[in-house]
């Protein structure tokens, strides 16, 4: 039956094809912006918030100019925020709070808000079981957002869209999706893999990159440096401005009246997606690919050469892009990459992992020319987050089915934020309006 349905699918894909075309020049005619950003990349503006802010140009002299980029977390820069924690404190709940509530907390609501994710840090009775281990998969995203879903089943109000119920439940949430990403993996790497099982129990001292380190290893066992890598990384990709493709996606499902966990599922789908949350992971490739065919990765000359090839579409995947380079917003550089890579020099020196960092830095100063000489490009050309997160959760131990795991970990967060704040502002429903170019047909004249 399978058979049947895949045959009749691959004879019928020339028909969807050739009816579902739009032609090219209508969308300029029209005046409509594919992927909902303009010639120059800039998004349609959509909406407002007070959540955080990007900022990549700006006004002097009279003119707009490119600036090196910023990252704002509701008011604060996030180097700024970063900085003022000690240097093995971590900042995951601190944050959390400061996007969710809008304001720093103070010692004792930092401290209530620790042990209140503590206290959800736990799943109901027997869920790894009954739940994630009995379909397990290499697609720990599918596998999340299954267990998101089935996590209304526990829950009494999962329909209640209350602003203090949809807070308990986001809460919940940011502390369940560690679990939920970990449990997942391993369900996957002893069922499908044969690896040996082991679960262990989140440990409410432990903050929540100390837990998945924990939660992760065999032997329970992680450094600090290991801990306040994965804290800091956690913090960056907390939250993006707004104007990306799975927080807009929140945004449009809490318009309509759905619950969070549906709206959370949403996000999932939207993110596990290659073009937003798996950057890191083809970084990973290339780099893999790279080592593979250069030989002396202190040697400029022949670093260059291969990234040419790349660039050319003979090498590689043959797509021509060097990833983990450029940015759809950023220009000059982006914020997030210039705070995270001093972090990601200290685990380099703990692991002795400083020939493959030279690689990376090399990459780091030649592909920008090199794309440059290739494409006619109105901005600077410099490494985004993804080009060294991938790197860090390599020399961490976490394995590659978690890096967009790990990047929802960290989202949930913001858009718990998004949620909140587009049932504050507005009861309207987002209805994008789109203009239809079919072509009338007389049913008379049909064969």
């Amino acid at each position: 039956m399978i058979r049947e349905v895949e045959e009749y699918a691959r004879y019928k894909e020339q028909l969807c094809r050739e009816n579902d075309k739009v032609a090219p020049r209508l969308f300029d005619e029209y005046g409509v912006y594919r992927g909902l950003r303009d010639e120059k990349g800039v998004g349609v503006l959509t909406g407002l918030t007070n959540i955080s802010k990007v900022i990549s140009t700006k006004f002097v002299d009279g003119g707009k100019k490119f600036v090196d980029g910023e990252l704002w977390y509701r008011g604060y820069r996030v180097e700024e925020l970063i900085d003022q924690l000690g240097p093995l404190e971590f900042g995951f709940g601190k944050i959390a709070y400061l996007l969710l509530m809008g304001q720093l907390p103070n010692p004792q609501e930092r401290q209530e808000f620790s042990d209140l994710l503590a206290k959800y840090r736990t799943l109901p009775t027997n869920f790894n079981r009954d739940v994630i281990m009995k379909a397990p998969t290499g697609d720990i995203m599918n596998s999340m957002t299954k267990s998101i879903l089935t996590l209304a089943s526990y829950d009494k109000d999962a329909k209640d869209t209350s602003l203090a119920n949809v807070l308990r439940q986001c809460i919940q949430l940011i502390a369940e999706l560690p679990l939920l990403a970990v449990y997942g993996y391993n369900a996957y790497n002893h069922y499908e893999r044969g690896n040996s099982m082991f679960i262990h129990h989140p440990k409410p001292e432990l903050g929540t990159a100390e837990n998945i380190l924990m939660l992760l290893r065999p032997d329970q066992k992680y450094t600090p440096i290991e801990a306040k890598v994965l804290d800091t990384a956690l913090i960056l990709h907390m939250e993006h401005g707004g104007g990306n493709n799975s927080t807009f996606t929140t945004r449009v499902v809490t318009s309509t009246g759905s619950d969070t966990y549906s709206t959370m599922a949403a996000a999932m789908s939207s993110l596990k997606g290659p073009k937003h949350g798996g950057a890191n992971i083809k970084v990973m490739e290339m780099m893999k690919d790279i080592r593979g065919h250069v030989k002396d990765f202190s040697d400029k000359d022949e670093v260059k050469a291969y990234l040419e090839k790349i660039v050319n579409k003979e090498a590689f995947d043959k797509k021509g892009l060097i990833y983990g380079m450029g940015h759809a917003i950023y220009a000059l550089s982006d914020p997030r990459e210039r705070v995270f890579k001093s972090y990601v020099e200290k685990l380099v020196e703990e692991k002795g992992r400083q020939k493959d960092f030279e690689l990376y830095e090399n990459i780091e100063l030649l592909a920008p020319d090199i794309i440059a000489g290739k494409r006619n490009t109105y901005k600077k050309i410099s490494p985004n987050v993804d080009f060294y997160s991938g790197f860090v959760y390599e020399m961490l131990g976490i394995p590659m089915e978690l890096y967009t795991a790990m990047f929802a970990v960290a989202r949930i967060v913001g858009w718990s934020a998004h949620r909140i704040e587009e049932l504050v502002c507005t009861d309207k429903i987002i209805r994008p309006a789109y203009m239809s170019v079919m072509e009338e047909k007389d049913i008379m004249n049909q064969d």
